[in-house]
């Protein structure tokens, strides 16, 4: 029989682990349809309440039940990564346990990869229930980092997706401590399905992203696939040093012609905030590239497991 591996990243789930396995159970028929055998990885990235306490209550009566227990929280990048090396499946399935993944579509995604697909990916067809200003950033993050990226990230892509035992030895081969999956996802290749669905909402509790956790992601995202901020610090240091020098020329041409000192220190103020904003700007840009680079450098663990069943 071949195996189904599920990865199910988990922080602070304890109300939704129930809940989702009974959802994902409701596909044991068609398992045994298709001949196929499961593993529910369960990855708690250092919960704080009843997460953990709850999924071994699942691995009691259910043997097929698995966890992986983080020391901390490393985030969600941290979890799918150490489940995807955990997962011992031909085909390898990451969804969230909160039923915004629809268990329902797994029948659907395993179909289009015996079409010859290697990865069946879910996509949101709408936002809707989503508040108005993230959508809105959400949209302008993938039109900015496509526009200047190589690596096309499709919008409202989901982490949801089902892959060939392949496509996640391609990914594991990736070993970088400051992981975008999405762009890794993409950046792989390999044939890909689109499934778009409907969003929807949480089962239980509140989503554990804010705007500014958000804002932090897409940074990261821009970073790690694209360059363009570092050109655009060099473009924009470029078109300053012309404007200087042209600057200069004007105010000795004014001082020769016309006898006029250089007066308006208010223009000046104006003049050098406006050259030490870019200057930071700037230099913030190569910043973020700069940390990067060291934390890679240090080569620390993507995760710790402090319990493992």
């Amino acid at each position: 029989m071949a195996l189904l591996s599920t990865i199910v990243p988990c922080y602070n789930e304890e109300e939704n682990i129930l809940p989702y396995y009974e959802e994902f159970m409701k596909n044991r028929s068609f398992f045994e349809k298709n001949g196929l055998s499961y593993e529910l990885i369960y990855v708690d990235d250092g919960s704080k309440d009843g997460t953990l306490q709850a999924i071994k209550k699942l691995i009691a009566t259910d043997p097929n039940v698995h966890v992986l227990s983080f020391s901390r929280n490393f985030g969600k990048e941290a979890a799918m990564y150490a489940g995807m090396q955990m997962a011992r499946g031909d085909y390898v399935c990451i969804m969230d346990c909160d039923l915004q993944d629809p268990p329902s579509l797994l029948p659907e995604l395993y179909g289009y990869l015996q079409q010859d697909y290697d990865m069946a990916a879910t996509r949101r067809a709408t936002r809707k229930g989503e508040p108005p200003l993230r959508s809105w950033f959400a949209h302008r993050f993938y039109n900015l980092i496509n526009k200047y990226s190589e690596t096309e990230i499709v919008d409202g892509a989901r982490d949801y997706r089902l892959m060939k035992r392949q496509v996640v030895d391609a990914i594991l081969s990736l070993t970088e401590y400051n992981r975008f999956s999405k762009g890794i996802f993409s950046w792989v290749g390999f044939r890909v399905k689109w499934v778009d669905y409907d969003n929807v909402e949480r089962a239980h509790g509140k989503t554990k992203w804010s705007f500014w956790g958000l804002f932090s992601y897409a940074m990261d995202g821009i970073v790690a696939f694209s360059s363009a901020p570092l050109k655009a610090a060099s473009i924009l240091g470029f078109l300053f040093c012309l404007l200087a020098f042209a600057m200069i020329i004007f105010t000795i041409v004014r001082r020769l012609i016309f006898g006029d000192p250089t007066s308006g220190w208010p223009s000046l103020v104006c003049i050098i905030l406006l050259v030490s904003g870019v200057q930071m700007l700037c230099l913030g840009a190569i910043g973020q590239y700069l940390e990067k680079t060291y934390l890679e450098v240090k080569n620390r663990p993507i995760y710790i497991i402090k319990e493992k069943i």
